[in-house]
């Protein structure tokens, strides 16, 4: 009698079994083969990579150059990563000993937190926040700890912060993600010097994923790697600045000590990123500094039509000051689970939101709506919501 694969399940890792596929691309994939549906959902760039940057890529083909790269990056990519941080946000790395050239930010969350977590640590988590760090902090076999910002605009506040710490003994690193998916809510540089001040005199490390560090409305992005370096594990990239999602290159930057157990992981995992896909970005780090500006100008357009639009049917929004979502509170009189009230709407108006229960607590009550769609998309889907609310015979004073 053979062992079925059923059993063998029983055998893995246990933490496996407390992990929840995406939320995210389950709704997704729900909700795809509804016609003529309108998806507000992924958080995917509708623009094309810039033409500069695939003629870079194709010359590298066109060079044979399909071996492996260094494991950490080639020099070339590592030199205009740290050129690009030092321009932008005056961040020093040595490109030689503490840059690291991941397949992603997702790469970069897996080998950050895979080299930092011991079974049994504790990792402070801001909530709302993107699931993907909650995920591998417990596969890691880690604890996540949330502290619920939504009674504070969003933002983690030094007071929340050093309570969590106090009370939570065991906590080895503290996540940040801003400009923040889902809220997208981004961090200014009082906030971050106060933030910074809490940590200083903690043994614990800081993820900073600041992929979306390009797309910030107003004031320009400042990173806590500025007030806390020796701490802070960076991760940044090209898949927001440059809409290069598919090519799969993340950015991951810390002191050399902690780059040197960072790259165990990272070998050890994917051995290096695709060759030709680096030259693309080395490229458009260093020959596109602002190519992301065009994108993020058209971004907010789309931002101030879109909160303008849906705040006349009661949808309010989390002042959005960066990414590409608005986080919106569902109106009273309203389905108040959020799965339910997105499937209601995805099936009634042909509009696709994602719940906001998905990214943890605080996220109840909310939808995520993404405006990395065209602007004809966005008025389609306002003019479904219009008449979903209306039908429902809510007045905007109701909502």
């Amino acid at each position: 009698m053979s062992i079925s694969p059923e059993s063998l399940t029983h055998h893995m890792n246990r933490a496996i079994a407390g992990i929840q596929p995406s939320d995210i691309l389950a709704f997704n994939a729900e909700i795809a083969n509804i016609p003529g549906i309108v998806r507000l959902t992924l958080g995917e760039p509708d623009f094309n990579t810039p033409e500069h940057v695939k003629q870079a890529a194709i010359r590298s083909i066109e060079n044979n150059e399909s071996h492996y790269a260094p494991s950490n990056g080639t020099p070339a990519l590592r030199q205009a990563a740290a050129n690009f941080l030092a321009t932008k946000y005056d961040l020093h790395y040595d490109p030689a000993t503490e840059v690291i050239v991941t397949a992603g930010a997702t790469e970069g969350i897996y080998t950050a937190l895979t080299s930092i977590l011991n079974p049994g640590d504790e990792v402070l988590i801001p909530t709302p926040i993107f699931p993907l760090y909650i995920a591998v902090a417990q596969v890691n076999g880690a604890v996540p700890v949330f502290m619920d910002t939504s009674a504070d605009g969003f933002v983690l506040t030094p007071e929340k912060l050093k309570a969590t710490l106090a009370a939570h003994p065991k906590t080895k690193a503290v996540v940040l993600n801003f400009p923040s998916n889902p809220t997208g809510v981004t961090y200014r540089a009082t906030d971050l010097q106060a933030l910074a001040a809490v940590l200083a005199d903690q043994p614990v490390f800081v993820l900073s994923d600041e992929s979306y560090s390009e797309l910030t409305y107003g004031a320009t992005h400042v990173s806590i790697a500025q007030y806390l370096p020796d701490q802070t594990i960076l991760l940044n990239g090209v898949s927001k600045s440059h809409a290069m999602t598919g090519w799969r290159i993340g950015l991951m930057c810390a002191p050399k000590a902690i780059t040197a157990q960072l790259g165990k992981i990272h070998q050890f995992t994917i051995t290096s990123t695709t060759t030709n896909a680096q030259a693309a970005a080395t490229e458009a780090l260093a020959n596109g500094l602002d190519d992301g500006q065009k994108m993020k100008q058209e971004y907010q357009a789309r931002r101030d039509y879109l909160v303008a639009a849906l705040d006349q049917i009661g949808f309010k929004s989390a002042k959005p000051e960066g990414a590409f979502y608005l986080f919106s509170k569902i109106p009273a009189g309203l389905p108040q689970d959020s799965m339910a009230f997105c499937r209601e709407l995805a099936h009634e108006a042909r509009v696709a939101l994602i719940p906001g229960s998905s990214f943890g607590p605080g996220g109840e009550g909310y939808v995520r709506i993404s405006y990395a769609a065209s602007m004809a998309d966005l008025k389609t889907a306002v003019e479904r919501m219009t008449a979903y609310v209306a039908a429902k015979g809510l007045t905007k004073e109701e909502s």
